[in-house]
């Protein structure tokens, strides 16, 4: 670990098995280095996530910030919660019963990250305890760490059929979208008229 590796200035950092498609002109990733730049500190982006989904992600409990209905100020990380977990120690007011801020997968963080998971590897022979999420808990009570929750959409290309479904989607949202649907709908009916013959014979 190399703790002046980004050169002590704030970094960029995207989850690598992830795609993301914005519901705005903005990008994802350009809203959150905006809102860090702004607020002069690290910013993770959440999005509301559903209780059973809670096994995939960290999540972070904190207060929305006066005049903002999508900016929190953090106050606790877990690294893929229990539900009983985020029941005791992840409840955001005013979001919906069932649903917790769990990470998107973008992240401006500032060097003292660095600072805090090379003393974490240090402080443990195997390194076995440095981990991200444990980092970032230790920073929100170090220093200011904000959340940003999105609207947009994120893919999971490490998972089954992730990749195929991350395409489907970036086409859609792009200027072919009529034509990909018309293709899809093709497919469909071919396949449909198909197996209408074979259960014929």
């Amino acid at each position: 670990m190399c703790p002046d590796f980004a050169g002590g200035e704030p970094f960029l950092h995207l989850v690598g098995d992830h795609l993301y498609v914005s519901r705005l002109q903005k990008g994802c990733a350009e809203r959150v280095v905006e809102s860090a730049e702004s607020e002069s500190c690290s910013v993770s982006a959440v999005q509301a996530t559903r209780e059973g989904h809670l096994p995939n992600f960290g999540a972070v409990s904190g207060k929305r910030i006066h005049g903002r209905n999508d900016i929190y100020a953090i106050e606790t990380v877990i690294e893929k919660p229990t539900p009983t977990d985020a029941e005791q120690r992840l409840i955001v007011p005013g979001l919906r019963a069932g649903y917790y801020l769990c990470f998107f997968g973008i992240h401006v963080l500032t060097p003292a990250v660095m600072e805090i998971l090379q003393h974490q590897l240090e402080s443990t022979p195997d390194g076995r305890l440095a981990t991200i999420s444990g980092a970032l808990h230790q920073l929100a009570h170090k220093e200011k760490y904000l959340a940003l929750e999105m609207q947009d959409y994120r893919y999971n290309v490490g998972v089954k059929y992730g990749l195929l479904n991350a395409q489907l989607a970036l086409a859609l949202s792009g200027e072919d979208r009529d034509e990909v649907i018309t293709m899809l709908m093709e497919m469909l009916l071919l396949r449909e008229h198909r197996a209408g013959e074979r259960n014929m014979e």
